[in-house]
């Protein structure tokens, strides 16, 4: 299968919205071994007290790619309200306008419309909760879905707010960051659906667009922009839970997992975010998302 075949089949529903950069950042994964990689668990039950380890290599800061992202927005269902802000509209996939109005009586109703609300910088309510990027509403049969179209980097930032308190040290959440991203990246490849590639609870990883996004989430974000793990050539399925007890319970089984309380514990010990990434994901190297050329 070319490549161009190759991303119309991971990319879903949305042609429309498939970038050239998105096509680059596939093309270079599927070039190598696109699996998700997972490898023997490396023991973390005294991380505390042991010596770092010699820390992760961490790729040249080259321009990155910002692929977008489908986030079916599971925790929001039913789908009772969409209000898009400021100037944003909705729209049917053919383009003609859907009014306020038109869009509640619709979402009451079952219907294989598609509609498309929002715009890549502007913000859109569902239930309530506010999402940057565009909202696909569509209904399969089984009720309306909303999926939250949005750059790598914004949705990162939404999941590390989510997934581990802001106020946390900044190197926990630096690789919070790497591993929420190495994770949506593995779902970008490997999507849940023709539809959407993941969803926004645990199931996946939390996601609670600009809620959880804030000034440190944020900065962790940036400062690790476009960093992912890496092992054997493919990308990391870089599973975490809250504690240790759980990574061994739940994830003991599927390989090396990080605990995100041990994480925020290492980092108030003076470790650097790659440090502890090594800790939990030994054997993997980072490796940044970036143009050819």
């Amino acid at each position: 299968m070319s490549t161009a075949a190759t991303v119309a089949s991971l990319t879903g529903g949305f042609s429309s919205s498939t970038t050239s950069e998105t096509e680059a950042l596939l093309s270079a994964l599927l070039e190598g071994d696109h699996s998700a990689s997972r490898f023997p668990q490396h023991s973390t039950d005294q991380a505390g007290e042991q010596e770092p380890n010699q820390a992760t290599a961490v790729a040249p800061d080259d321009t990155t790619i910002d692929p977008l992202l489908r986030v079916a927005l599971l925790s929001q269902q039913p789908i009772r309200v969409v209000q898009p802000q400021g100037l944003s509209t909705c729209s049917t996939m053919a383009g003609e306008p859907v009014a306020p109005a038109s869009l509640k009586s619709l979402l009451t109703a079952v219907s294989r419309t598609r509609v498309r609300c929002g715009t890549p910088e502007g913000t859109v309510k569902v239930n309530g909760r506010t999402y940057q990027g565009i909202i696909h509403l569509f209904n399969r049969g089984q009720g309306w879905i909303a999926v939250n179209e949005i750059n790598m980097e914004r949705y990162v930032s939404s999941v590390v707010g989510a997934e581990m308190p802001s106020a946390w040290n900044e190197e926990a959440l630096k690789a919070q960051a790497v591993a929420a991203r190495s994770y949506g990246l593995v779902h970008l490849i490997r999507p849940a659906s023709s539809d959407w590639n993941l969803g926004d609870t645990t199931r996946w990883q939390a996601y609670a667009g600009q809620a959880s996004s804030t000034a440190q989430t944020r900065k962790a974000t940036e400062a690790t922009r476009g960093l992912v793990l890496s092992h054997q050539g493919g990308l990391v399925e870089s599973l975490y839970a809250a504690t240790q007890a759980i990574v061994d319970e739940a994830h003991s089984h599927l390989g090396a997992s990080m605990s995100q309380h041990g994480a925020q514990k290492l980092a108030q010990q003076g470790l650097t975010y790659n440090q502890i990434l090594d800790r939990y994901y030994n054997g993997a190297t980072l490796a940044r998302i970036r143009r050819d050329g």
